[in-house]
């Protein structure tokens, strides 16, 4: 009974309904409407129709009309889910069962566990917006989102396929490539920034601006507006490394539909071919909300004042912590925004063009911008 006494009964509360309310009335939600928003732009960049009739089919209760939604396609994530839970469950015989169940789980679970340390609102009811409010936040992304790429290679692998298998070892050689660049492009920011906590990493640029757009009254001093030079630099790669991190075009040799049919997941089908898809879009939003914490200022809003601890349980505060989270994910949507226009404009690159920009450019830019940032901080002091 002491036991359970001594534990912080509150903690574990807020974490799990902080936790419920990220996951299951955002994150899914985001993901569904994601795929949506994808079909609807690369409909409009193709001068073609996207989902534009899914309701709901109240005819079958006996109505004489079906339910049209707004914009009409708006049910068409409801009717991919439910195609998906109602699909065939079809496993080869020819794979091997226990990895090949084990794989979707992999490629999703990391993608949803990242967001633990994301800063997505400031004060709420009392309460930090954050579900886990570590001082290591960044090395914890890194060193979980890496754990994605073995759900990948385990399917591919599992599969005892030759075109899955061939998916799977791209994508390993691809994300372990891109993991350095990746990397070393953040270290720049966290020397700026002299910490690893992502929330601290927010109110750093509430007070001085947003690192990649520093709204401020003209007062910049020199070493702030020559810190701004490997900022820049640092967002590009971070952003480029993050397309071939997730398997976006024009990185998406892994599941290459005309060399590879389908790539790592041709073997999948109904609800684990759909966790491989959530998993997907669901590193998306990771890296989308890791590029607006990082670069673009979190959940802050120029000129929009703060709300702080003891103010957040008022009526005023509420209003300021709920506009705060609503910027936060209305930046992430517009970077998803930018993944979908990327994805419908550009074409593949080759796969030994994607090895060279890693290795031979991403790489060493990465590198000499962590030696340029040191300089300029050595010139400050």
């Amino acid at each position: 009974m002491d036991f359970f006494a001594s534990l912080p009964w509150w903690l574990i509360i807020s974490s799990i309904a902080k936790t419920l309310f990220l996951i299951f009335l955002v994150v899914l939600p985001m993901v569904s409407y994601t795929v949506y928003a994808e079909r609807r732009v690369s409909a409009l960049i193709q001068d073609r129709l996207g989902p534009n009739r899914t309701g709901f089919p109240t005819t079958l209760l006996g109505f004489k009309k079906d339910l049209q939604l707004w914009l009409g396609g708006l049910g068409q994530p409801i009717a991919d889910a439910v195609k998906f839970m109602l699909k065939e469950e079809f496993t080869p015989a020819h794979v091997n069962k226990v990895y090949y169940l084990m794989a979707p789980c992999l490629a999703m679970v990391p993608a949803l566990m990242t967001l633990a340390v994301i800063p997505f609102g400031n004060y709420l009811f009392g309460e930090k917006m954050v579900i886990a409010d570590v001082n290591v936040g960044i090395l914890y992304v890194f060193a979980i989102a890496s754990i994605g790429v073995y759900g990948i290679v385990l399917a591919g692998w599992s599969s005892n396929s030759k075109y899955p298998f061939l998916g799977s070892i791209r994508s390993s050689s691809q994300m372990i490539s891109y993991e350095l660049p990746l990397g070393l492009s953040v270290v720049p920011v966290l020397m700026v920034l002299g910490n690893l906590n992502l929330s601290d990493a927010i109110m750093y640029q509430v007070k001085n601006g947003w690192l990649l757009l520093p709204f401020t009254d003209g007062s910049m001093n020199l070493t702030e507006w020559l810190l701004w030079i490997p900022v820049i630099i640092s967002f590009v790669v971070f952003t480029i490394s993050m397309f071939a991190e997730t398997n976006r075009l024009p990185f998406d040799l892994p599941e290459s539909e005309t060399e590879l049919v389908a790539g790592y997941h041709t073997e999948y089908a109904a609800m684990k071919f759909a966790l491989f898809f959530l998993g997907e879009y669901a590193a998306m939003i990771t890296g989308s909300s890791l590029i607006v914490v990082l670069f673009l200022g979190g959940w802050h809003l120029p000129f929009l004042p703060i709300n702080t601890l003891e103010s957040s349980t008022h009526l005023s505060g509420i209003i300021l912590g709920l506009i705060h989270i609503t910027v936060f994910f209305a930046k992430v949507a517009l970077l998803l925004f930018f993944f979908i226009w990327v994805r419908w404009t550009l074409p593949r690159f080759r796969y030994d063009q994607l090895m060279k920009l890693g290795w031979l450019y991403l790489f060493e830019i990465a590198l000499v911008n962590i030696f340029i940032t040191a300089a300029i901080l050595a010139f400050a002091k």
